[in-house]
């Protein structure tokens, strides 16, 4: 029996291990006890190095792309993910239908920050374009953090498109997240706001919430400004 196409994607990808980076990895990535990316392993590959393997397999079953996504190792899960953002990128609206609802089942999975950030977007960002938005509320008041992280970022696709309502909608629902990656996620994405869509709107939200904002999350905002304007908020 020849080997199924997931068995050859994990000997291609194990292939590429290098033993080298694993350590700048779980490092990088806050894999230690108590962090937030505890117990997750790494094969030390690079993101270019996993983006030219995927290609080779674009048409994993979401079956495959569930198991690789069920993966201890770093590398197999963010590899699904940039085979999932690639069929739905290429996809009918039914496809994308079905993509979006199994993307929010395993969501729990997307489980690093830049897990989320290469698929949020890209997936729940894009379906949603167009279409009511209250799953972004509701995931991110979950309990989980990765759920939550992937309701700002989703955002992104409307600040692309020059809508800044959602991410300043669902950057409230966050102000008073106690997680530093949510605070990093929010002030980016308020960034974004005013680079992309309108500093005006930014500022808008700022005035009404720096003073309560988490330092974090306002320094993220804040970084375009000018020395005067970023001084301004940071003395609120």
């Amino acid at each position: 029996m020849s080997p199924s196409r997931l068995n050859l994607f994990r000997s291609e990808i194990l292939s590429l291990k290098n033993p080298e980076k694993i350590q700048i990895c779980q490092s990088f990535f806050k894999t230690g006890k108590g962090q937030y990316g505890e117990g997750d392993v790494f094969y030390g590959i690079t993101v270019p190095q996993q983006r030219k393997l995927v290609q080779k397999y674009p048409d994993l079953s979401l079956s495959d792309i569930q198991s690789l996504l069920e993966s201890k190792i770093h590398e197999e899960r963010l590899s699904a993910l940039l085979i999932l953002v690639g069929q739905f990128q290429k996809s009918g609206p039914a496809k994308r239908k079905e993509i979006y609802d199994f993307y929010l089942r395993m969501a729990k999975r997307v489980n690093n920050w830049d897990l989320v950030d290469s698929s949020a977007e890209q997936i729940v960002g894009a379906f949603l374009d167009g279409k009511d938005k209250a799953v972004l509320e509701k995931i991110a008041r979950s309990s989980n953090v990765w759920e939550r992280r992937i309701s700002i970022i989703a955002t992104f696709y409307e600040i692309k498109n020059q809508n800044p309502a959602p991410t300043l909608k669902i950057a409230k629902l966050l102000l008073r997240d106690e997680h530093d990656l949510i605070h990093k996620a929010v002030g980016w994405m308020l960034r974004e706001v005013g680079k992309r869509c309108s500093e005006e709107s930014e500022e808008k939200f700022l005035d009404r919430h720096a003073s309560s904002m988490p330092r974090t999350m306002l320094r993220y905002a804040i970084e375009r400004f000018s020395p005067q304007k970023r001084k301004k908020y940071l003395e609120q």
